[in-house]
Formats: C-alpha cells, sequence, structure tokens
C-alpha cells in the first residue's frame, strides 16, 4: 500500500470515502434546500448558482456511468476541451431549480456507490477506468468524484453566504486523484527547462513528492530524496489552492503556506507549474 493511502474497506474504497461522498452530497443539498433564486452569480466564476448546480447533477451522473463501466467522451483532458464539453452539456439541461438538482446530485452520487459496490461483487474492483483526466483505478475515480463535488460545493455555499463543506479529513481523501492527474494537468509552459524535487507535505497528514526534469512532472507517494524544496501546506489551502480557488500569495500571506530547503524560493512558484481543471 503506498504511503499515506488509507486501507480499503469492503466497497474496495479507502477508508471513510464512500461515507464522505455522501455526505458531502448531503452537504450540497442542505446548500440548496431553500433557495429560490438560482441566477445569483457564484462568486469567481462565470456561472450562476443554477448552472454550478446542474453542472455538478451532470458530471454526478457522468461519473456513475463510468463506475458502471459505460463509456462517456468528455473532452480530451485539457481545460480548454473540458470548458466546451461543460458548455455543450450544460446547454443541453435546462434545469435550473434548486431543489431538483439537489436531489440528483444525491441520486447520482448514490449511483455511483452502488455501481462500486457491483465492480466489488463481480469481482472487477480493479477494473481501470477511462475518464476526462485519463485513466483512472476506481478509487481514485471516487476520489475525483469527491474533488469535484468539494470544489463546486464550496462555490455554491460562497454564492448564499454558507460554510465551505471542506474539511482535513475530506482533503487526505482527495489525494489519489490529486496526486493522479497533476502529471496530466501540468502548465507545460510555466515548467519548461525546471529542474527541480518537491516535497508536499500537508499539515497534520500525508505528504508526496514531485518532481521536475527538464519540465517533465513525476509524482510519488512519498517525499523524494533531498528535495529542493519542501512545502507545508495547510489542508483546506492546498485543496482550494490546487483547484483554482485561492491565490498563492493570500495563502502565503494568510500562513497557509511555509517553504524550505536549498531553494526555498521555488516554492511560489509550484502553483504556477499547473493548471486547474
Amino acid at each position: 500500500m503506498e504511503p499515506g493511502t488509507p486501507r480499503a474497506t469492503g466497497d474496495g474504497l479507502p477508508d471513510g470515502l464512500g461515507q464522505s461522498l455522501r455526505g458531502t452530497a448531503g452537504d450540497i443539498a442542505a446548500v440548496l434546500h431553500g433557495v429560490s433564486d438560482t441566477a445569483v452569480p457564484v462568486p469567481g466564476s462565470e456561472w450562476t448558482l443554477g448552472e454550478a448546480a446542474a453542472h455538478l447533477a451532470q458530471a454526478n451522473e457522468l461519473m456513475a456511468d463510468l463506475a458502471a463501466g459505460r463509456e462517456r467522451p468528455y473532452g480530451d483532458g485539457t481545460p480548454q476541451s473540458l470548458a466546451a464539453a461543460n458548455a455543450r452539456a450544460l446547454a443541453s439541461f435546462g434545469e435550473r431549480r434548486a431543489e431538483p438538482l439537489a436531489a440528483l446530485i444525491v441520486e447520482q452520487t448514490e449511483r455511483f456507490l452502488e455501481a462500486q459496490a457491483r465492480a466489488v461483487a463481480d469481482g472487477e474492483a480493479d477494473r481501470t477506468l477511462f475518464t476526462p483526466l485519463g485513466p483512472l483505478d476506481r478509487p481514485q475515480l471516487a476520489s475525483y468524484l469527491l474533488t469535484h463535488m468539494l470544489g463546486h460545493g464550496h462555490d455554491l455555499a460562497r454564492a448564499v453566504g454558507r460554510p465551505s463543506m471542506i474539511d482535513r479529513g475530506r482533503v487526505g481523501l482527495c489525494l489519489p486523484f490529486l496526486r493522479a492527474a497533476m502529471p496530466r494537468v501540468a502548465d507545460a509552459g510555466a515548467a519548461a527547462g525546471l529542474t527541480a524535487r518537491y516535497t508536499v507535505r500537508l499539515r497534520g497528514g500525508s505528504a508526496f513528492g514531485v518532481a521536475f526534469t527538464d519540465g517533465a512532472v513525476e509524482v510519488t507517494p512519498g517525499p523524494p530524496d533531498r528535495p529542493d524544496c519542501t512545502l507545508l501546506v495547510e489542508p483546506v489551502t492546498f485543496l482550494l489552492m490546487a483547484l483554482g480557488r485561492r491565490d498563492r500569495w493570500g495563502a502565503v500571506l494568510r500562513g497557509g503556506v511555509v517553504a524550505w530547503g536549498r531553494r526555498p524560493w521555488l516554492g511560489p512558484r509550484f502553483p504556477t507549474l499547473f493548471t486547474a481543471p
């Protein structure tokens, strides 16, 4: 088992991941409950609350289909293609009311978990699935679903003045997906020519390595030997930065990120080496 990976449970998922998926879907439904005006803007986004909730409902359906073994082409993994696919999907789906969308988000999360349980029962727990961000195993796909719900759920909560549902425990369960996705969302232009080894350590949690060799990136489940720069990041800050929801300098000024090592000046550069999907 990789360092920092929670043990698997009877559903084939890391301990607590299935519960966190249900809990996050329920938290998002609670945020949407009673919202009458879904045309309010989502801070930092071009979407309204209704559009963001509709996207979540559609994305959860997509993930449930993938978990059931259905092929669902959706862009080519680049941010531009994913944005275009999102726009097409929203244009073909007219529901914008809060309560029906909340019900769909919860329903599709349950569909995902039922598909995962069937896969374990049928001996397909180890099957690789093809997703909008490339091939993933089933725990990584579940982690992807959680990460996606937390990002947009955070946005919806901000839009209506409610607390975010992101917490330290849920961030830890996002790591299997985030580590798998990082090489795919690396910004080739920003990383061009860079050779450096980073340790990324979540405060109070696990650590992993990110190595750049002349711009090519490799993510390892444990820290590298003799890292050039170690980043100690508060977990919620880490996820918000990874999803493009928090500015790097704001995070540094708030004490959410501390860097040290042989080349500590590489710390502020790290977030710029990736493009949030």
